[in-house]
Order: structure tokens, then sequence, then C-alpha cells
């Protein structure tokens, strides 16, 4: 195990940079394509340059390596759903992981047996209450279809003989990025209050489990197929709510914001926040996986401890 190699495509984001040290300490030999070198990644990491908008991709990166894990994309709420801007983030996905798959075809030197792959829970799109298990239809709308795209993309690989692995990813919380600290900051100073009806369902994760279910699909090679990354218990956004003002002393008096402000102010694009997805788990349990945080109140205290 500890001669193995691992490439990481984006590894300079911030569940990247977790993933590459959470590595190398397991001993792992580590490798990042990015478009630019970070001057603060740690030393041991050897990166090599790629430009997905270019087709351009350096080679070397895949020789003697066992397995790729591939974290990179577009954000995706960050910006307008313009018609550019939907093309850029299906892109972003579907064009970076064809071209590995072009690179690995091209390259006589590479082993790589093992594409571990994040996709997301917005394949289902907006449920309800219906509990979504991996082999639950996917949803409708641009989220769906965008992860529809992506997940078709990365299953290509198998007929080059890969064991692919694709990991439904819900909202993770990390009190350094996403979708944490805009959600957290008006509970912190007191002006916390529920999103919509407050009803709809958040399949939330811990960093940290996060990382962990990553190394764990590269050890146990059984894993295959797609897999709900989430904690065992989704939460409803009232419940989220809740759980913050408790972690931070603060009061809830505010009513919630409405969905029609929302969907005013953020368009299409508040189907991420109005949306319910409620996802099992069961499937990456049953495979042995163990998470560290499996209730919001344990996560929320380890983040802000």
């Amino acid at each position: 195990m500890a001669n193995k190699t691992i490439v990481v495509s984006g590894g300079t984001g911030l569940i990247g940079q977790r993933l590459c040290k959470t590595l190398l300490d397991k001993g792992y030999e580590v490798r990042i394509l990015s478009r630019q070198l970070n001057p603060s990644m740690d030393k041991r990491i050897r990166s090599f340059a790629w430009d997905v908008s270019k087709n351009v991709v350096d080679e070397r990166c895949f020789e003697g390596a066992d397995a790729i894990i591939h974290l990179a994309g577009e954000a995706i709420v960050d910006k307008a759903w313009t018609p550019a801007r939907k093309k850029a983030i299906i892109e972003s996905r579907t064009a970076s992981i064809r071209l590995i798959y072009t690179a690995l075809k091209k390259s006589h030197n590479t082993s790589v047996k093992t594409v571990i792959s994040a996709a997301a829970i917005g394949f289902y799109s907006d449920r309800g209450d219906e509990i979504l298990s991996e082999s639950s239809p996917a949803g409708e709308g641009f989220l769906a279809e965008s992860c529809i795209a992506w997940e078709q993309a990365i299953d290509e690989g198998e007929a080059l003989g890969l064991r692919i692995v694709k990991f439904r990813t819900g909202i993770v919380l990390d009190v350094e990025g996403g979708a944490l600290p805009p959600m957290a900051l008006p509970v912190k100073f007191g002006f916390g209050s529920n999103l919509g009806s407050g009803k709809q369902w958040i399949s939330w994760i811990h960093w940290e489990d996060v990382v962990n279910m990553y190394v764990f699909a590269v050890e146990q090679t059984s894993l295959q197929g797609a897999y709900n990354m989430a904690a065992p218990e989704p939460i409803t956004n009232s419940t989220f709510t809740q759980a913050l003002a408790k972690q931070f002393k603060r009061p809830l008096w505010l009513p919630g914001v409405p969905s029609i402000l929302l969907k005013a102010v953020l368009g299409e694009r508040s189907v991420a926040i109005l949306g319910s997805t409620r996802v099992a788990v069961a499937k990456i349990q049953d495979a042995g996986f163990k998470f560290n945080f499996t209730t919001i109140s344990s996560a929320l205290k380890n983040l802000y401890a």
C-alpha cells in the first residue's frame, strides 16, 4: 500500500488539499493535476500541468500511477446560470474526465486501474420527502441534467477496463469554505432563519468523512459504481438552522426567508437551496465504511471547536 501512487485532479481545492495531506500521511505518493502551481502545497506533492479548455495535459502524471481521484469542476451556484455558465459547468466536468481518459489511452507506461470521481446528489434533484438510494432514477432540471452528463462521461472509463467509483456528494460542511460559512454567518449574528418552508431535506457530510471515504474507495477494491456521499442522518433546513443556533447560542426570532424572494434573487439557482434531496447511505455502510460524524450536532461541535 505504502508505495501506491495516486493522481488527484482538483488537488488545490479545499477538499483536494485535505485529501492529499491524508494520503501523504498514510504513505501514498501523491501527484496533482493543476492549472497553476500552488506554492503553499506540500513539497512532497508532484504537480503536473493541465488545461482542460485547451485539451492539454502532462501525460507523465499517469506514468506508474495506480489510481486517479477526480475532483475538478467549476463551482455550481456561485454565478448566475446563463446559457454560457451552464455550458461551462457541464464541460468542466465532462471534458476534464475525458481528457484524462484520452491521456490514459495514449500512455504506454500507465498502470492506472481505478478512477474515483466526485459526482453530486443533484443527480436526484428536488424530490421532497422521498428517500433516495443509488438505484433511484435521476431527477429533472439543470442540476440533474448536468449530473447525468457528468456520470456518463465518468462511466466511459469502463471501456478502458478501469474500476469506476462515483461519489454522489451532498452538502460538504467545512468552516473554511463551501456552503457552511454563508449559512452560518447570519445565525452567528442573531439573524438566522429558515430558507423557504424550512421543510426541504439537506443531505450533509463533514469534510473529514468525505476525505476518509475517498481513501476507503482507494483501499477497498471491491467498491464499484455509484455511492451516496452524505451522513446517515439527513436533516431539514429548519433543523439545520436550529442546530446552528444551538451551536452559537443564538436565538431564532426572524420569520423564514420566503421562497418567492429567493427565487427572485437567485433565479433558477434557487433549486440548490429550496430543493429537497434526502439520500440514504446504506450502500457505503454495507461496504464497511464507518462515519466519524453521524449527527449534525457532533459535526458542528467538531467544526467549531
